[in-house]
């Protein structure tokens, strides 16, 4: 009886698949040189390819940080959104979700938060981060403005809603920023609790450092 030959891996990966990878090597690329070093000669070095194969997929630097970009905003909108959703009706737990959604392990990765950083860094990248972010960008901000409204109606505290919102989220983006430049480095705990800090300034009677309380 002959013996089976073991699973071999496929000779070539999709064209999806590819165009993921070469993403992901981005993102890698961006943390590492920033948004004006990255080329598809480095995204090559870093994938561990040609660079004839990048640019079949990508002909150009500018589509592929469009797609990169893309793909982070998408990531992130669904990310938000799944943690809302999974909140309930309270006011208190969706703004407590919303803040722990920035922290999930899968997107506040140091490769991520830097490749967020260098689009919002880069003047040359504010009009494609615009084009790709700006409608997402407004659905966010709307939505914890709401969630603001509501509890600082519905619990009696006293603020401009827009203005708590705006305050949490460049808090957010702060602590962020912090968590890729800040030595020695600190944890995502840290980074939340930090946030949750910031929360709790606000709503003193539903949050802590510690995060919501129950």
């Amino acid at each position: 009886m002959t013996k089976s030959q073991p699973d071999q891996p496929p000779r070539k990966m999709s064209r999806d698949t590819r165009r993921a990878q070469l993403i992901e090597a981005t993102i890698e690329t961006l943390a590492l040189r920033g948004y004006a070093r990255t080329t598809l000669t480095e995204v090559a070095r870093t994938a561990g390819l040609s660079h004839g194969l990048v640019n079949f997929h990508f002909d150009t630097k500018e589509k592929l940080l469009s797609e990169t970009l893309a793909l982070l905003a998408e990531e992130y909108r669904l990310n938000w959104q799944a943690y809302l959703e999974r909140a309930g009706a309270d006011p208190a737990a969706q703004l407590a979700a919303l803040l722990l959604a920035d922290f999930d392990p899968a997107i506040c990765t140091p490769a991520r938060l830097s490749a967020w950083c260098s689009f919002w860094g880069e003047a040359q990248s504010r009009p494609l981060y615009q084009a790709q972010c700006g409608a997402n960008d407004a659905a966010y901000n709307a939505c914890i403005a709401e969630i603001c409204g509501q509890l600082l109606a519905q619990r009696g505290y006293e603020g401009d809603p827009a203005r708590v919102a705006r305050v949490l989220r460049v808090t957010i983006q702060g602590v962020w920023l912090d968590m890729i430049t800040t030595t020695p480095d600190y944890t995502i705990d840290e980074g939340l609790a930090t946030v949750h800090a910031c929360a709790a300034a606000f709503f003193p009677r539903h949050f802590c450092a510690a995060g919501l309380i129950l």
